[in-house]
């Protein structure tokens, strides 16, 4: 496991000096403010966070960047380093969607959220920039989020807490972008504890941390299959989990037992049942996993991570035929001493492995042997540092 500390540094250094170089040319002065906050990886709990459940993320070095400074009106000004320079206004009162910029809608949605509880900022200059592989589901909207509610908390010393961030950007995306996110994304990004990863209750918000044992690498391959939540079935899933919680009478399958379900599975549509299965049985693993971090029992690592990409692949359906290939690719070379599965909202994106560090270069040279020959498609690696959140 790589220094906290180094990277911290390091990231800080270059990050600076090359926002501020753009943002001079930008907009002829320095910005006033230069924030980060991290993206993140889901080592457990998929599809659990808007099901009131438990996921067990950490936040990953890769990130979002923005530097800022303040306006006397009510205009922002942004512009997207990583998109050709994309240039977008548009006023704090302007409740539009951008069909053409689509980007933008996270930052209107945010802020359109921040300033109904702080009325009192105005407008600003924005540049943004990050390194987070878009589509890739590793929360880089969430990470977009993050950054600029912590630039604007201390542009404008706002009194805002990692939490309510959180809150922020989870209600941007819900009510704006239209993606029907849980928690979970937002809060890692905020709230992080570096080396760790964060047994996270979406129900009522409590954190607990896992050490990430330092005989493993988080090591994050992106499949290259693109996936667009919003455009995908993401919202289809939710709806299904929430027509079986209505079915028992509860807010949430947090609330409903293995037990309760096997009672009415005669009573319940097929795919729905699979679909709430998944969401129950991945509950009971990612609390398990997180006793399995604690206690370097690699064994039950490796042992919880399988099952739940299998529950990903069969009852929730959610896997591709590349991400199946990549754990099976994985899971060869590593067996029972880490893990993987894959990881996100699922329909392409990423899989995560917990690798020992002795084995990392085995596993990419595994993939890249045979991963393009039986795809066509080239994966990226991202040997990841468990870092901290913006807020913390």
């Amino acid at each position: 496991m790589t220094d906290n500390s180094e990277y911290k540094k390091a990231i800080n250094q270059h990050v600076v000096e090359t926002l501020q170089q753009q943002f001079q040319r930008k907009y002829g002065q320095k910005a006033s403010v230069i924030e980060h906050a991290p993206g993140r990886v889901n080592l457990l709990g998929d599809h659990t966070d808007y099901n009131q459940g438990f996921v067990l993320p950490a936040a990953i070095n890769y990130g979002t960047n923005v530097a800022i400074s303040a306006r006397t009106d009510d205009i922002i000004s942004v512009y997207a380093l990583d998109i050709e320079n994309d240039h977008v206004e548009f006023s704090l009162t302007d409740t539009s969607l951008d069909t053409e910029h689509s980007w933008s809608n996270y930052v209107r949605g945010t802020l359109l959220q921040l300033k109904q509880s702080f009325p009192e900022i105005c407008g600003a200059n924005v540049v943004v920039s990050g390194n987070v592989p878009q589509g890739a589901g590793l929360s880089s909207s969430a990470s977009f989020e993050i950054a600029l509610l912590k630039a604007f908390t201390k542009l404008y010393r706002l009194n805002l807490s990692g939490v309510d961030a959180a809150l922020i950007g989870q209600r941007a995306e819900n009510d704006f972008v239209g993606c029907n996110c849980g928690i979970m994304d937002q809060l890692i990004s905020a709230m992080a504890m570096a080396d760790h990863a964060m047994l996270l209750d979406c129900q009522d918000l409590t954190m607990r941390h896992a050490l990430i044992p330092d005989e493993l690498t988080v090591l994050v391959i992106n499949s290259k299959v693109k996936r667009g939540l919003v455009d995908s079935a993401y919202n289809e899933r939710r709806a299904q989990c929430e027509a079986v919680a209505q079915h028992f009478g509860k807010a949430s399958l947090r609330a409903v037992s293995l037990e309760e379900l096997d009672r009415e599975r005669n009573a319940i549509e097929c795919i729905l049942y699979k679909r709430a299965r998944h969401v129950i049985t991945e509950n009971r693993r990612t609390t398990q996993m997180y006793t399995a971090l604690n206690n370097k029992n690699f064994e039950q690592i490796s042992s919880l991570m399988a099952q739940s990409h299998l529950s990903l692949k069969d009852d929730f359906n959610v896997t591709v035929p590349e991400t199946d290939l990549l754990v099976s690719i994985v899971a060869d070379v590593i067996k029972h001493r880490g893990g993987v599965r894959m990881t996100g909202g699922g329909f392409g994106g990423c899989v995560v492995a917990l690798v020992p560090n002795n084995l990392v270069a085995e596993v990419i040279a595994a993939i890249e042997r045979k991963y393009f020959k039986q795809t066509g498609l080239v994966a990226e690696f991202y040997p990841c540092i468990a870092t901290q959140g913006a807020f913390t």
